[in-house]
């Protein structure tokens, strides 16, 4: 801020001053005696004023740590400054969220890592309200073991990871894999193992290791499962699974080893051409997930996973999709840890271009207080270890669980081949308040599938989940939307409540 000055001079009063101390016969007449001039004072300059800062305006700079690439204008007529990650991120980096009137965006450049993997931390903190898009196709960000991502948005104000197309206004609501994707490589225990035999008892091998899917020899797992990569929360990724070489897609997320000290709440995945989130082994739990339009799996777990996921709620797109959820470790069947994956408050809904669920790879899947719906089929289990009883083998803890689940499918349960449909009845049956073939009263909102509760869902008595998993609440409804004034998705989502996601984010 400028300071004016300004100084007085009191004429008035020097001049009455004068005219008193002196006679009439003193006073000169015009062009007689001298003259005396008394002083002027020169005015300051009126400075310049600094322009007022206009909302939309781009900054003049990047953070450090970042490089300025210019700036880019995004489809809602926004200019932001273009701030680029690149490399590998050794100690602190943060990605500030700036005023509107120095927009900033940031952007991925090719394969971000965070940290150097048995080498120097990394530490990536992202503020609320930044949005990050990938720059070409093949840009991710990956967290190698032992370094964190630190990524909590608000309800108000969530992070968003999206693609080039998506920020200038070009994504459709078709689109898929117009970037990588998001990979968190952590220490948590794992089995399929690469070296010395796929098992990995009581999760106690220190050479249990494993390369994730995707980036070139990224390693993951290992004997803390409390380990920690960092915290996810209020987070939108939008676009993701580009295929980084051919025939290998990113997932939207991919959870590899990751431990239970890791945060993981309140994350939607929209359209990835891949996977929405697939768990490789790990104990890290999660709440609060959304998965809308995802061409693959919405849910994958595989590779020992043990953890659970409340409040799910998966929808696909017309003509998108493949299962709402797959879980397997096919080949290596009694492996330890065995594949325990745990959910309660569940709405998965298909645009029926395959099963709702396949379970199979002799992992241990229980569901509770959930709702499916598909103009295909619901449940398909296959093979024998996925349904063999408790003990019959190492870390066993019997067939699949189903509590309080709803059902309105075309085909209530499957046979391709191996577990009957008399047998899944069976084990659907043996659990409470199931029903195999409803009337769906879920409404819409205005997406192109209903997945909020009605009459028939919400008369279902719910299941007390808590006692399969601390972690759990007891919910007193099935399902992942209780009614229309239900606003655990509202806010920090995109495409549920409104057809938004593509919209290019707002950056100021």
């Amino acid at each position: 801020m400028l300071n004016k000055q300004f100084r007085s001079v009191l004429f008035a009063s020097a001049a009455a001053l004068a005219v008193s101390a002196c006679g009439a016969d003193d006073v000169a007449s015009p062009g007689e005696g001298n003259l005396v001039v008394l002083p002027g004072t020169t005015p300051t300059p009126t400075p310049t004023p600094t322009p007022t800062p206009v909302a939309g305006t781009p900054a003049t700079d990047c953070p450090v740590g970042t490089a300025n690439v210019g700036t880019i204008t995004t489809g809602n007529g926004e200019q932001a400054r273009n701030c680029q990650v690149s490399g590998i991120i050794q100690g602190n980096l943060v990605l500030p969220k700036r005023a509107s009137t120095e927009n900033t965006v940031y952007s991925l450049s090719g394969g971000v890592e965070v940290g150097v993997d048995g080498g120097a931390q990394g530490i990536l903190t992202i503020e609320p309200g930044v949005t990050i898009f990938g720059s070409s196709g093949g840009d991710f960000l990956l967290v190698n073991r032992g370094s964190q991502l630190f990524a909590e948005g608000t309800a108000s104000a969530p992070i968003i990871f999206t693609s080039r197309q998506n920020i200038l206004g070009t994504a459709g609501v078709d689109s898929i894999g117009q970037w990588g994707g998001i990979v968190i490589l952590g220490r948590a225990p794992i089995s399929d193992c690469a070296t010395g035999g796929a098992s990995n008892p009581g999760g106690a091998r220190a050479d249990c290791e494993a390369i994730v899917e995707g980036p070139s020899n990224a390693v993951y797992g290992g004997t803390l499962p409390t380990d920690s990569s960092g915290r996810m929360s209020y987070m939108q990724v939008r676009y993701p699974g580009f295929e980084v070489s051919p025939g290998n897609e990113l997932n939207g997320i991919t959870m590899a080893g990751v431990g239970s000290g890791t945060f993981f709440q309140n994350i939607q995945v929209h359209n990835s051409s891949d996977d929405g989130v697939e768990w490789f082994g790990g104990r890290v739990n999660g709440k609060n997930l959304a998965f809308t339009g995802i061409d693959d799996d919405s849910v994958d777990s595989d590779s020992g996973y043990q953890g659970a996921n409340q409040y799910v709620l998966a929808v696909q797109r017309v003509g998108g999709g493949d299962h709402v959820m797959e879980a397997d470790s096919n080949g290596d069947e009694d492996a330890e840890p065995r594949q325990r994956h745990l959910l309660a408050n569940v709405t998965f809904v298909s645009s029926g271009q395959d099963h709702v669920i396949l379970l199979r790879g002799g992992g241990d899947y229980e569901f509770y207080n959930s709702v499916f719906n598909s103009t295909a089929a619901c449940i398909d289990i296959d093979s024998a270890t996925t349904i063999q009883v408790a003990g019959a083998a190492a870390d066993e803890k019997g067939p699949p669980v189903f509590q309080s689940l709803f059902m309105s499918c075309a085909t209530s349960f499957v046979d391709d081949g191996n577990i009957t449909v008399a047998q899944i009845q069976t084990i659907f049956n043996a659990g409470t308040n199931n029903t195999a073939s409803g009337t769906s009263t879920l409404a819409n909102a205005s997406g192109a599938f209903p997945f909020i509760n009605g009459a028939n869902e919400n008369g279902v008595t719910p299941f007390a989940a808590s006692g399969a998993s601390a972690f759990f609440e007891d919910a007193a409804y099935i399902g992942a939307v209780k009614d229309a004034n239900d606003a655990r998705f509202k806010g920090w989502t995109c495409g549920l409540y409104a057809n938004d996601c593509i919209v290019a984010p707002t950056i100021g």
